[in-house]
């Protein structure tokens, strides 16, 4: 059982003062609360151990599917492979971040792989800023928190300059138009890789030039002369640049063969992107503690969850029961993608029934810890709840 501790200070002033009211929601569930998870010091390092774990076990799952060419088993385009293994087999592309997701962790729970975000995963600000300022709000040490997941990622963008020595540190970082919460996600790897060295500036996909020879460039509002950057973040899935824009998937592998440009995540993270690395990891690590069995077939022996190989924020998700009877679904837009099986496990739950799976960030190691609430199916509509290690 989820042990809950309440915050009398409210994180809302704070949120306010920097312009993410998109936090405090729009109706009567505010996406934040004024709770927190109590979390025992073993458990947040057994947390620890098992992002590291996992992350070395992907590696090899990733060289796995290139070695057994099983790009589209997985889902990926055709039109990205090219920069997949180019990405892969130069370790001057670092994997910037992602986001473990896990059921369990707490109260004697076995920790267990859910999927990971490996290529567009928010909740940044949430986990690196606010759950740490609302700690600070009432009074507790800084110290009671699983949670450097902002100087973690300091040091990520330095150790991308000290590996790429030969491109200059400009940083362009992008998201798709009208998301608040992309902006702010973005926002906080900007002021992170600004701190790190770098030249940054932002701007929407949409206002980015491209070119293979050259790189990529934005014109700048003020003068209306081209700016060149050497990085590229974009908050835009690698899958909807390889199906949508097949040109842009070809200009972008030829500007990185030329060294022109280092694109953010790197290519390579659609490998872990898709769920289909879960059946990948299971049939490479049969009855690992951290796994859940994952097939491409429903399992018939236990209930399962239906995943779509590229879906986000819990969409088209059903759950089986071991007859293959739906007992819960959730709609989406990611339906048309092919289906993995991953054997069913419940969320902890706290004393109201509300359900938590926890979000481990992992930028070049574990870093950071947070938890999202909500219902069986953890979708879109779920909070954010921060933690204090006790």
């Amino acid at each position: 059982m989820i042990q809950l501790r309440q915050l009398s200070v409210t994180p809302a002033q704070q949120l306010r003062n920097i312009g993410w009211d998109w936090m405090l929601g729009s109706d009567t569930l505010p996406y934040l609360t004024n709770e927190a998870v109590v979390v025992r010091t073993a458990e947040a390092e057994a947390y620890y151990k098992a992002a590291n774990q996992l992350f070395d076990m992907l590696v090899e799952a990733g060289q796995h599917v290139i070695d057994n060419h099983l790009f589209a088993e997985l889902g990926i385009p055709a039109t990205l492979i090219d920069l997949i293994k180019l990405s892969w087999n130069d370790e001057r592309h670092i994997h910037l971040y992602g986001r473990f997701d896990f059921a369990g962790g707490l109260d004697d729970e076995p920790i267990k792989l859910l999927e990971f975000n490996a290529d567009t995963a928010t909740c940044i600000p949430e986990t690196a800023v606010v759950q740490f300022a609302h700690l600070k709000a009432n009074g507790l040490d800084e110290q009671q928190q699983f949670n450097s997941l902002y100087e973690t990622l300091v040091e990520q963008f330095r150790e991308l300059e000290r590996q790429n020595p030969d491109l200059p540190p400009t940083l362009l970082l992008s998201a798709m138009r009208g998301v608040a919460e992309d902006d702010a996600n973005v926002a906080v790897l900007g002021e992170a890789a600004r701190e790190a060295g770098f030249d940054v500036d932002y701007d929407y996909v949409d206002n980015v030039e491209f070119s293979a020879g050259e790189g990529v460039f934005r014109q700048n509002p003020e003068n209306g002369q081209f700016e060149k950057f050497s990085y590229w973040f974009k908050l835009v899935p690698w899958e909807y640049i390889g199906e949508e824009e097949p040109d842009l998937a070809r200009i972008l592998t030829e500007a990185t063969r030329a060294r022109q440009v280092m694109v953010l995540n790197p290519a390579y993270t659609l490998l872990f992107q898709s769920k289909y690395i879960l059946k990948v990891l299971w049939d490479l690590y049969p009855y690992h503690p951290l796994l859940l069995k994952t097939d491409a077939r429903p399992l018939t022996d236990r209930p399962c969850v239906e995943k779509v190989l590229f879906g986000r924020e819990g969409a088209n998700i059903r759950i089986l029961d071991e007859h293959g009877r739906v007992k819960q679904a959730a709609d989406g837009d990611y339906g048309d993608y092919p289906k993995i099986y991953q054997e069913y496990v419940d969320m902890l739950q706290d004393p109201a029934g509300n359900r938590y799976q926890a979000g481990v960030f992992f930028a070049g190691e574990a870093c950071g810890l947070g938890y999202r609430r909500g219902g069986v199916i953890i979708d879109n509509g779920a909070q954010f709840v921060g933690h204090v290690v006790d």
